[in-house]
């Protein structure tokens, strides 16, 4: 008895071992991500933004099925093309770039379809205020990178937030939109 208890236990370390082994950390390639956003302008048209500067990590267990995200964006990096209209953007009508220079997502709760991620849920902070946000994935996948030799792991994210949630309520009485498009396409480098 005391002998196959004994092997159950070695049995249950080295299978988590496997597990744990599974477990990879990914360091976020800011020259394959992009955060932008789209959001409707009077009806008549789609404003459109992109944050230019970004980082973090991913964690990945895909054969456990978890994960962990942090990303990290830099506001003052907020770009539309126009920098008249990227001023106000970053003062404080919307995103007050002085007193709140980053944005951030954590996500902590992977799913999965069959052995790509589905969505992460997790949480945005933005204004200094921390709400619950789900992206969904558009499409996932991991390579092998013939340049560099090593696994790449990467996908569309999408969700709709309300901004006013965060605070961010600026021109909502004179025909901007509280919804807001948030479009993440993300690549991450096995480290």
């Amino acid at each position: 008895m005391r002998k196959t208890l004994l092997a159950l236990a070695a049995v249950a370390t080295l299978s988590a071992g496997v597990v744990q082994a599974q477990s990879a950390t990914y360091a976020i390639d800011p020259t394959h991500t992009f955060v932008t956003f789209e959001i409707d302008h009077m009806g008549a048209s789609t404003n459109r933004g992109r944050f230019d500067k970004k980082e973090g990590t991913v964690q990945l267990d895909k054969a456990g099925k978890t994960g962990k995200v942090e990303l990290t964006i830099d506001a003052t990096s907020l770009s539309t093309g126009t920098p008249p209209f990227d001023k106000h953007l970053q003062n404080a009508d919307f995103f007050n770039v002085t007193q709140f220079p980053t944005l951030k997502f954590v996500g902590d709760k992977f799913s999965f379809n069959g052995d790509k991620v589905s969505e992460v849920a997790g949480t945005l902070t933005l204004l200094g205020k921390t709400m619950p946000v789900t992206l969904k994935a558009n499409k996932f996948n991991c390579y092998e990178n013939a340049r560099i030799k090593r696994e790449v792991c990467g996908g569309d994210f999408e969700t709709t937030i309300q901004r006013s949630q965060w605070g961010m309520t600026w021109g909502s009485n004179f025909g901007f939109s509280d919804s807001v498009k948030l479009v993440v396409q993300v690549e991450a480098i096995k480290q």
